[in-house]
């Protein structure tokens, strides 16, 4: 029996198709749309299983089943929208409440923050690894060429604001003097004088300039740092004279903000920048990232090696730090024969791979590449030059061109999630998002040969 023939059995929860051949026909639409092709290529349970999910029957975690969390994700990514508007679109989508799973009728979902929420849950269980095995083994039947696989790093960029010195020393300026005010008012105790508005004019001024000069930063600069200084002393005081309760996040900020004042100190006195430097008070994990691109030059994101085979995307390492994506080949290599189980015999990579440690690695297991030969020209030069070319221009074109497609059409030009977990797994569920698109359509091709 065809997946299509397993999958139709869902029509009894769908009390509006009164009749069996209603369902078979609303089926058949659904399957020609993307989100049908998606919808096939999807191993539910599997998945499921694999981030530990449960069926509720109580409490907000019960209006989406294990797979409706999942698809809710998926539907993320397929629709580029923001949680609110993806809520809205759901309730009059009969298409968006077939792929999760859930039948609403009259009612309708009033609580956006449940994707949040599922997203937060997902988070937690996330494990690349074990996930991308459960796709495979799925996705294998219809992948060729398994020996011939591609791989490159790129940077998904996180939303948050170009940090500057002075934008993350006022931004931590102004978050410590809101949570003095708060425990001084809380205790009735009168506000440590800080003369903040004087400041917070000048740094208003300064932020109009058209053109900041060198001077004037290095002025202003230093001015932030004696103020950013005092206001932390006096919340030091504060904590250790009186008793009070604080959100957990309080703790982590206060603790973010003095790494912060210690490393732009460091900064502004040696000029030397320090190491791990946080650029954003509400995600500390974020690094700059030096791409050497032309547009842009550094990138605050995940960086995530990954590896292509036969036009599918798989991700091999993601980190917020930055890294050298040549020492991560043999490890790639390694991965793409445990996904497919098949011998790496071709590989394609950019010239910052092409290390004698990999040259060597790749000589030794005999995997042609398209590595720029050192010495000497071979007697079959020619046959290894056009063989060269072709596996270069294969990945020049499909996993360099994928990472464009991901970015622009599957929510991945700005991550916009909160937290470090969920950006990794905001850039799964993108990735594999555009993955299952392909394998729908390869299935339904499959399918559609064998009913002919």
């Amino acid at each position: 029996m065809s997946k299509i023939q397993r999958i139709s059995g869902l029509q009894h929860e769908f009390s509006f198709f009164n009749a069996s051949e209603n369902f078979d026909n609303y089926y058949s639409r659904f399957l020609e749309s993307d989100l049908g092709k998606i919808y096939l290529a999807i191993p539910w349970q599997e998945l499921s299983k694999s981030f530990g999910l449960k069926d509720y029957t109580k409490g907000p975690t019960s209006t989406f089943s294990p797979q409706g969390k999942l698809g809710l994700m998926f539907l993320k990514h397929y629709a580029q929208v923001s949680d609110r508007r993806l809520i809205e679109q759901f309730n009059s989508n009969i298409d968006y409440q077939f792929f999760c799973d859930i039948n609403l009728g009259f009612d309708r979902l009033t609580n956006h923050k449940i994707v949040s929420q599922v997203r937060c849950e997902l988070a937690e269980n996330l494990n690349i690894s074990e996930q991308e095995i459960v796709l495979s083994q799925h996705w294998n039947p219809y992948i060729e060429n398994k020996g011939n696989v591609f791989t490159d790093a790129t940077c998904y960029e996180s939303e948050v604001r170009y940090p500057t010195d002075q934008k993350l020393l006022w931004e931590s300026i102004e978050w410590s003097y809101k949570q003095m005010k708060k425990i001084c008012s809380s205790l009735e105790v009168k506000t440590p004088r800080t003369k903040y508005l004087k400041w917070k004019k000048r740094y208003l001024g300064y932020s109009k300039m058209r053109r900041k000069t060198k001077s004037k930063r290095k002025s202003l600069t230093r001015s932030l740092l004696h103020l950013l200084n005092k206001i932390n002393t006096e919340l030091d005081n504060l904590e250790s004279s009186h008793i009070f309760e604080m959100p957990s996040l309080y703790d982590k900020r206060r603790e973010t903000i003095q790494t912060i004042y210690q490393q732009q100190h460091s900064l502004f006195t040696t000029g030397e920048y320090p190491k791990n430097r946080i650029v954003s008070i509400q995600k500390n994990y974020l690094r700059p990232i030096v791409r050497g691109k032309e547009i842009k030059r550094v990138e605050f994101g995940a960086k995530v090696n990954k590896l292509q085979i036969d036009g599918i995307n798989f991700i091999q390492h993601i980190t917020f730090d930055a890294f050298n994506e040549g020492t991560q080949l043999v490890k790639t290599i390694s991965k793409a024969q445990q996904l497919t189980k098949t011998k790496v015999n071709n590989l394609g990579a950019d010239a910052i791979y092409a290390t004698n440690a990999n040259r060597k690695y790749v000589t030794t297991n005999k995997i042609k590449t398209d590595f720029r030969p050192k010495g000497k020209k071979s007697k079959d030069y020619k046959e290894q030059q056009a063989l060269r070319q072709i596996i270069s221009k294969e990945r020049a074109t499909r996993l360099e061109g994928s990472f464009g497609k991901e970015k622009e059409h599957y929510h991945l030009k700005k991550i916009k999630a909160k937290t470090e977990k969920t950006e990794k797994l905001w850039i799964f569920f993108g990735i594999h998002t555009a993955n299952a698109l392909e394998i729908g359509r390869r299935i339904l091709k499959k399918e559609l040969e064998k009913a002919a």
